[in-house]
């Protein structure tokens, strides 16, 4: 009897070929127009401060259809300003979800918030609605300085609302739901980029958002971060507070605040502008591969494909999928079977609630998300190996990965 890891290895091998060497699960892109930007700025002589900033930004703002974008040194840093400048103050809880990248919850703790875990949607793997909207009837407590936690006494400062693997969460009734209680949202967009919730890009539904940047995501800075606005004044603030709280002024030398030194240095800029250029072309490649992975995986007993939603068009930042009825041991197993194979894969993070600095943070129940982390499995999904990718690249040349 065929085992399941050997019929998931199989899927994988027969969407992207076997591994003639180690295939990681991200690989980066860096298109030839890389090595020109980045030469510019080293002859320039401005490598942490220059234009490439201010062009990286404008190019965000167009890709998006956001009206203001900061560049920030990584996408926690740009997170921890977004909760910052919406108003979230030491003491306060943020609604969040458990099964996210610790970055999530850091961010939240950075502020002196304490993040407040909200269970999943089993179709999106984000923040449920319904979950939210049951969480909040449950403890929410009216006061003069807004809404309460009547458990805790502490103030409810934001909903953060994280987008898994790149899919766009439900974000209508979550909006609808922050409305009502007059709660911020802030969308953890940091995986999204080229992502479209009815055809409206992620980080264009809460107040602020951010994005990440990291080597692992479609367009990479090396490290890097955004945040994503349609307030002047909120990306006034957060200009202000990236730079040191430095006020304007032609040569003296003055802050008027704490700040921080987020901002983005310029050739990290330069690194990206190259790869949003051609975000099109890396859009078609990763929805190609994941469309191959699709007609690969979709006879398989037990293995569900993790698809966008129907009302949405996900960039498939990174492709996974959900295993019934799984278990640890199985999950470390098959991850075992295809390491062997050559191809890198892992599980999703670990819950929040499971590690311990965050093991006593205020949660609702999270019963979906107890379940499903040992049923997801991550499977490489590098761009490059899209089935596609020559035809895509064909009029590239002098490429470097």
């Amino acid at each position: 009897m065929t085992r399941l890891s050997d019929e998931i290895l199989e899927a994988v091998t027969a969407a992207i070929g076997p591994a003639s060497e180690p295939v990681p699960l991200h690989r980066p892109f860096l298109p030839p127009a890389t090595w020109k930007y980045v030469k510019a700025c080293l002859d320039s002589g401005w490598v942490s401060s220059g234009s490439s900033v201010s062009e990286f930004e404008n190019l965000l703002a167009h890709t998006t259809g956001c009206q203001r974008v900061v560049a920030a040194v990584n996408g926690t840093a740009a997170l921890e300003i977004c909760f910052r400048i919406v108003g979230v103050l030491p003491g306060d809880e943020v609604f969040c979800p458990s099964l996210t990248y610790v970055s999530t919850a850091n961010a939240i703790s950075h502020c002196g918030a304490t993040p407040h875990f909200v269970d999943i949607s089993k179709d999106r793997l984000s923040i449920c609605p319904e979950a939210l909207q049951n969480r909040l009837a449950e403890i929410v407590k009216p006061s003069p300085s807004g809404p309460m936690n009547r458990l805790t006494g502490n103030r409810l400062g934001a909903v953060c609302l994280m987008h898994c693997f790149g899919h766009p969460g439900d974000l209508d009734p979550i909006v609808a739901i922050c409305d009502r209680y007059e709660l911020p949202l802030v969308e953890d967009a940091a995986e999204s980029l080229g992502s479209f919730y009815k055809v409206k890009h992620t980080g264009r539904f809460g107040r602020v958002a951010a994005m990440s940047f990291n080597g692992n995501k479609i367009v990479t800075t090396g490290g890097g971060g955004a945040i994503f606005t349609d307030d002047d004044n909120l990306a006034d603030r957060a200009k202000h507070l990236t730079n040191n709280a430095k006020v304007s002024h032609p040569t003296e030398l003055r802050h008027d605040e704490i700040g921080w030194n987020y901002r983005l240095p310029n050739i990290n800029a330069a690194l990206g502008i190259a790869q949003l250029e051609m975000l099109d072309v890396l859009l078609k490649a990763k929805r190609a591969l994941a469309m191959k992975y699709l007609e690969m995986f979709q006879n398989i007993d037990r293995v569900r494909f993790i698809k966008e939603p129907v009302d949405s068009e996900s960039n498939y930042w990174l492709n996974g999928v959900i295993i019934d009825d799984c278990d640890k041991t199985e999950l470390t197993s098959t991850i075992g079977t295809l390491a062997v194979a050559g191809f890198q894969c892992r599980p999703a993070w670990e819950p929040m609630h499971k590690l311990p600095m965050y093991s006593a943070c205020p949660r609702g129940s999270l019963t979906l998300t107890n379940s499903i982390h040992d049923q997801i499995l991550c499977i490489p999904s590098s761009a490059n190996l899209s089935p596609d990718w020559n035809k895509l690249t064909e009029k590239l040349s002098g490429t470097k990965l």
